[in-house]
């Protein structure tokens, strides 16, 4: 962190007002609301910044000293890395997974264990799509196919090699894929080496983790273990096809290393304790990269084995054993969801059989599953469309993906229909209660609006009904994995060599073309997914008001530290939350009361931070939090680590100096503790004092100085607000050192 300058020491006794902004990546001037400002710590990634001394208004409200943390540029702050979001998704989705379970008592290194295990599939899986483009399709099919090769001068410098040469050399495909996953989870944009609380406050909460522990060991240890695996998996797909003509010694020996590797990596996965320990253990450490060496060196003898052995090759249109290995691990997966849904429904009620909520890890596994599936199912479909180019792709030619890949590409698109039928079902049933609700909230709001305010208060009520709508994405995101987790299911059908038309003809009516077309409409749309998200990372990385829309899902999925998925981007609270920490500590050891002021997902940060301080700094602080997803989206997707307890616990550490201003319309900020709270000028303490509604908009009529009404702000920053700038004054009176804590 860069040395505070001299310009903006601080006065001994005086207020800091340090704001912390949400996904929307605005600048440090719009945060203060002042356009010239400069940087006094940290630097262009994440820095903290103050208005320019000399200039007007450069103080806050009461004269407190403004302060502003700008964070956006952590998370997606290079075009690489930005894109590298979108390609690394399901990796991400599984690792937040593991993050989501509720807490279930003795039985948390079970759940642990089979989000590891289900993210070892992931990462085989990526290994078997590219084993399916480069080795099965290219080199075994269309190599081997005269009119495959024709016009195709960039693969004739292989036409008519022997057989197994083409496999070995395409197998270099699949070790450059690992090896790029393998760069790119050990290549980080920011060092947080450096960035870790010296004094941590001890916390029985998981949100107090974020940051504070050094999770360098255990992603090492699950770095060597994936990397083992994708070496394992590419081995096995070409021992498979090599066995299925020829059996030897050298094939019996790669056959046992290769399943001992892998038997290895899943027993390392599921001695959660061991692989969890964050004291040094050189020993271990030291075998678990000697597993990825090992590895790697049967990776290396099994593709000479394979270039040098002089027994015939099978002449099976398809790379053999191939399609069974991809089958057999969506059934793998399938099984996995099933274990830990039923896990967590079954221990989350202590033993009893709980209700179905609090499924968010299952559910997002499930969904990063799924859409795992759907890309690799896509890389290998699309590339079967481009090698056969004479003929439709569904019509099982000769460069025709493996059946598991076709029931993949049916089931994802099945279910991503029946998904948003379901949505629309939804939407329409649940409208009447939605605007019913809001139609009250309204009229209590503006009892005395003229009849010529009637279509700003339609509006208004169709803001709040629209926002209401947040509580009905969990039940609809149940449904959707449940569907994905039936279409990852049927991919199964494809061990028996069953074709989708030949099941859907005859047990539905369906004509097996139509099937063929459903499933290239699928494949088309899927691919319209990936490009959506290329282009929604591209903007969200050129257009900051983009970045509003997508940031959620990257901020909420690379604020949790890596504990599943090693390739998964990394975790920016490693740097932000310590970085939040030492500046408050720094500033309150200099004499000043600092007012922590978080909007949207910066109060998450700012939670996760006064968790890590401790007592004699939060002595010293106060909260005032705007658009806070806290206990709306946080408590319960993360139950186990942002519960009411927790919560609790951050009004005790600063001594219930503690605000939360929260909007109708905001469809992802809200309440605290209490829903409602009329608001005050003196706030008495307890979690009942830390709510404060906002009325929004303002009022439904023009001001006499305006010709338009006041704006719907709903999930917008309230700095410029007078409500904001009350309770900022409360809080403040409440820190003046002449004025004892009301904790």
């Amino acid at each position: 962190m860069a040395d505070v300058s001299p310009t903006e020491k601080p006065t001994s006794g005086g207020i800091v007002e340090l704001r912390v902004h949400g996904v929307s990546g605005s600048g440090a001037d719009q945060v203060l609301n002042r356009p010239y400002v400069h940087q006094v710590a940290g630097d262009r990634s994440g820095g903290f910044y103050r208005p320019r001394p000399g200039y007007p208004d450069s103080t806050g409200t009461g004269g407190v000293t403004l302060e502003a943390y700008r964070w956006s540029d952590l998370p997606s702050g290079t075009a690489v890395r930005t894109l590298s979001l979108v390609f690394l998704l399901p990796f991400m989705l599984c690792n937040v997974a593991l993050w989501m379970h509720p807490a279930i008592h003795g039985w948390k290194n079970v759940v642990v264990a089979l989000c590891r295990v289900l993210a070892l599939t992931l990462t085989m899986l990526y290994v078997l799509s590219i084993v399916g483009v480069a080795v099965d399709l290219i080199a075994w099919r269309c190599m081997g196919t005269p009119s495959c090769m024709t016009d195709r001068s960039w693969l004739s410098w292989l036409g008519g090699r022997p057989t197994g040469l083409r496999l070995g050399v395409l197998a270099l495909m699949p070790v450059a894929a690992i090896g790029l996953v393998w760069w790119l989870s050990t290549r980080l944009s920011h060092s947080f080496d450096a960035f870790h609380t010296r004094d941590p406050a001890p916390s029985k909460h998981r949100l107090s983790a974020v940051g504070q522990w050094d999770g360098a060991p255990l992603v090492g240890r699950l770095r060597s273990v994936h990397v083992a695996a994708a070496f394992a998996t590419l081995d096995g797909s070409l021992l498979a096809a090599r066995a299925s003509q020829h059996r030897s010694v050298a094939m019996v020996v790669l056959l046992t290393a290769t399943g001992a590797v892998l038997l290895t990596c899943l027993v390392l996965l599921i001695a959660v304790r061991s692989i969890d320990r964050t004291d040094p253990a050189p020993g271990m450490d030291a075998f678990f990269r000697g597993l990825r060496t090992i590895a790697c060196g049967v990776t290396i003898l099994v593709i000479v084995h394979i270039v040098i052995s002089p027994a015939p090759w099978s002449n099976s249109r398809s790379l053999p054993g191939y399609g069974a290995i991809v089958a057999w691990l969506f059934v793998s997966q399938t099984v996995l969801v099933v274990i830990l849904a039923a896990v967590v429904i079954w221990r989350r009620g202590g033993g009893r059989p709980a209700p179905l909520r609090a499924l968010g890890a299952p559910v997002l596994v499930t969904i990063a599953a799924g859409l795992a599936v759907a890309f690799s199912a896509e890389l290998v479909y699309r590339t079967a469309d481009l090698l056969d180019g004479g003929g439709t792709t569904a019509d099982g030619l000769v460069t025709s993906p493996p059946l598991a890949y076709k029931w993949a590409i049916f089931g994802f698109f099945l279910a991503v229909l029946s998904a948003l039928l379901a949505a629309g079902v939804v939407t329409v049933l649940t409208r009447r209660s939605r605007w019913r609700a809001a139609r009250a909230i309204v009229a209590a709001d503006f009892p005395h609006a003229p009849p010529e305010a009637a279509e700003r208060l339609r509006q208004v009520e169709q803001t709040v009904a629209r926002a209401r709508f947040t509580e009905w994405l969990e039940p609809l995101t149940v449904v959707y994995a449940g569907l994905a987790a039936f279409g990852l299911a049927t991919s199964a059908l494809g061990l028996f060599q069953i074709f989708p038309g030949d099941v859907l003809q005859q047990y539905v009516g369906l004509p097996e073309g139509f099937v063929n077309f459903f499933i290239g409409t699928g494949s088309y749309v899927i691919a319209a997914l990936i490009l959506g998200l290329v282009i929604g990372g591209i903007f969200a990385y050129r257009t900051a008001g983009f970045r509003r829309y997508v940031g959620v899902l990257w901020d909420l999925g690379t604020f949790w530290p890596r504990a599943a998925h090693p390739f998964a981007p990394p975790c920016y609270a490693e740097r932000a939350v310590p970085e939040l920490a030492k500046r408050i500590s720094y500033l309150v050891e200099q004499g000043q009361g600092v007012l922590l002021t978080g909007h949207s997902h910066g109060s998450v940060l700012l939670a996760a931070t006064v968790l890590q301080l401790p007592p004699r700094i939060t002595d010293r602080v106060a909260l005032l939090t705007h658009g806070s997803p806290l206990r709306r989206l946080y408590s319960r997707l993360f139950p186990a680590s942002v519960n009411v307890s927790a919560l609790e616990e951050i009004g005790e550490r600063v001594g219930w100096r503690w605000v939360n201003l929260w909007r109708d319309t905001d469809p992802i900020g809200g309440w605290i503790f209490a829903p409602h709270r009329a608001g005050g000028s003196e706030t008495p303490a307890g979690p009942a004092a830390v709510d404060r509604r906002l009325t929004d908009p303002l009022d439904v009529v023009p001001p006499p100085s305006d010709s338009v009404p006041p704006p719907i702000l709903a999930h917008w920053p309230s700095e410029s607000e007078k409500a904001f700038a009350d309770a900022a004054r409360d809080l403040i009176a409440r820190l003046h050192p002449g004025r004892p804590g009301t904790g």
